[in-house]
C-alpha cells in the first residue's frame, strides 16, 4: 500500500515515476503537451471528467515521444483551486501525482495534477509549442536564435499554432517591463496588476517625483494600441494610451491628460491640475465611468472641495428630491452678486399691492359715474378706463400663484 505524504513538502515522496504516457520516465515532474481542455459543459468529455468538478481537466500527450494524432485519453487536473491559470492547447505543463478524492477510501488511488504552463517563450500571451516543431518555410520566420537559445518572434500577423477554438494569437501584445522589486501579474491580453514603486532615473511615467521605494499600484485593462515597437519588446503602462486603468499612488505625479481642467468657478482652494498633483491619490481613467449602487447610497466626501468638470454639460435626473444645503449659492459665476427673489413672499407682496390698486380703481370708477356738483355729466372715458384697469388688475392678481414653481424651493 502506498503511503501518501500530504502537502507541497511531500510532493517528491508521492510523485509517480510513470505518468501514463507523459514520457517523463523516472523524473519527479513530467512535461506534457496539452491537446485538449474542458472549460464548460459544452465539451464532449464534460461528464467523463466529473462535470463541473472536472473544470480545467486537460488531455495531454508526451513531449518527448510526440504522435501525429492530437488526441489522448490521458488526463490531469489543475493543482491549484483559488488561482486559475488554465493552459492553452499546445502549451506545456508539468505533471505530478497526488491523491484523488477517492483516496480516503482507496489510499493507493492517485491521479495526475498539473502546474501552470511552462514559460517557454517568456511570453505572457502564450507559450505554446506545436507538436513536432520544425522550422520549415511556413514558420521559420517566427523563430530566431539567440545565445540563450531559440526564441519566438512573430514578424507577421499569422501563426501556425492551434491554441484553442476561440483563442487567436495577437503578436502585438507586449509584456510589461519590470523594475527593481516589482510584483507583476499579467493576463494574456494586455491586462495586468503591477505592485511597484518610484524608481529614480527609470523609463516609467510615475518616478518623476518622490523617493525610491515609494509604493504605487497600477491596474490596467488593455494596452496602448499605438505602441511602435514589436510585440516581444516590453512596454510600460501609459495612463493616456491604455484602454482602462486605475492608479493608486503615494507620492507620484502622473502625466494624465484630462478631458477638462477648467476651474474658473473657484475663488479659493483651487485644485492643482491632475497632471501636476503629487501625493496619495486614486486615479480612474477610461472611456466611461459608471458608479452604481444597488441597495444603498453613493457618498462623495472631501476635506476641501468636490470639483466637477465636463465638456458638454452637467445633468441631474431624479425621481425624488434634489436638495442643495449651503450657506451661499452662486449661479452663473463665482462673482454673482444679484440676489434671488423669494417666490412666496414676492407673491404675497404683489397680492397686497394689486388688492390696493383694484380698490383705488374701483373707487375711481364709482366716482366717475356720479354727477359732479355744478351740473357736469359723468366722464364716460374715465369710466371705461377704470373698468378695463379693474379687469386687468383682477386677472393679474388671480395669476399670482402661477409664478410659484411646483418643483423648486428655497429658504
Amino acid at each position: 500500500m502506498t503511503k501518501f505524504v500530504y502537502g507541497i513538502a511531500g510532493i517528491s515522496d508521492i510523485v509517480s515515476p510513470n505518468t501514463n504516457g507523459g514520457g517523463g520516465g523516472g523524473s519527479s515532474f513530467t512535461p506534457v503537451r496539452v491537446v485538449d481542455i474542458v472549460l464548460n459543459e459544452t465539451h464532449d468529455f464534460f461528464k467523463e471528467v466529473g462535470e463541473w468538478n472536472g473544470i480545467g481537466t486537460i488531455y495531454y500527450n508526451s513531449v518527448t515521444d510526440p504522435t501525429t494524432q492530437n488526441i489522448s485519453t490521458n488526463t490531469a487536473r489543475p493543482a491549484f483551486s483559488n488561482i486559475k491559470q488554465f493552459p492553452l492547447i499546445n502549451e506545456i505543463v508539468y505533471l505530478f501525482t497526488l491523491p484523488l478524492p477517492t483516496s480516503q477510501d482507496e489510499p493507493d488511488n492517485a491521479g495526475n495534477y498539473y502546474f501552470t504552463p511552462i514559460n517557454i517563450w517568456n511570453s505572457q500571451h502564450h507559450n505554446a509549442v506545436p507538436n513536432g516543431l520544425v522550422l520549415n518555410a511556413e514558420n521559420a520566420d517566427d523563430y530566431s536564435s539567440t545565445r540563450a537559445g531559440l526564441v519566438r518572434r512573430v514578424q507577421d500577423e499569422g501563426t501556425e499554432i492551434f491554441l484553442g477554438n476561440t483563442f487567436v494569437e495577437e503578436p502585438d501584445i507586449h509584456p510589461l517591463l519590470p523594475f527593481e522589486g516589482d510584483l507583476i501579474y499579467e493576463g494574456r491580453w494586455g491586462n495586468s496588476i503591477r505592485f511597484s514603486s518610484t524608481v529614480s532615473g527609470s523609463s516609467n511615467d510615475w518616478s518623476v517625483t518622490g523617493s525610491n521605494g515609494d509604493p504605487i499600484t497600477i491596474i490596467r485593462n488593455g494596452q496602448n494600441p499605438n505602441i511602435p515597437t514589436n510585440g516581444w519588446v516590453p512596454t510600460v503602462e501609459n495612463i493616456n494610451g491604455d484602454l482602462s486603468s486605475i492608479y493608486l499612488t503615494s507620492t507620484q505625479k502622473l502625466p494624465i491628460n484630462v478631458a477638462s481642467s477648467n476651474y474658473n468657478s473657484y475663488s479659493s482652494y483651487t485644485p492643482s491640475t491632475p497632471n501636476q498633483y503629487s501625493g496619495k491619490q486614486i486615479i480612474l481613467n477610461s472611456g466611461r465611468l459608471v458608479f452604481n449602487s444597488t441597495s444603498d447610497h453613493i457618498l462623495l466626501s472631501s476635506a476641501l472641495t468636490i470639483g466637477f468638470n465636463a465638456i458638454k454639460g452637467f445633468n441631474f435626473d431624479t425621481k425624488a428630491n434634489f436638495v442643495i444645503n449651503a450657506p451661499s449659492i452662486r449661479l452663473g459665476s463665482k462673482d454673482a452678486a444679484e440676489s434671488l427673489m423669494l417666490g412666496n413672499k414676492t407673491v404675497t407682496l404683489l397680492n397686497d399691492v394689486l388688492t390696493q390698486l383694484i380698490s383705488v380703481v374701483n373707487d375711481l370708477g364709482q366716482l366717475a359715474a356720479k354727477p359732479i356738483i355744478g351740473g357736469a355729466a359723468p366722464d364716460p372715458k374715465l369710466i371705461a378706463t377704470t373698468a378695463r384697469a379693474k379687469i386687468k388688475l383682477t386677472n393679474s392678481k388671480n395669476k399670482l400663484n402661477t409664478l410659484l414653481s411646483k418643483q423648486n424651493k428655497t429658504i
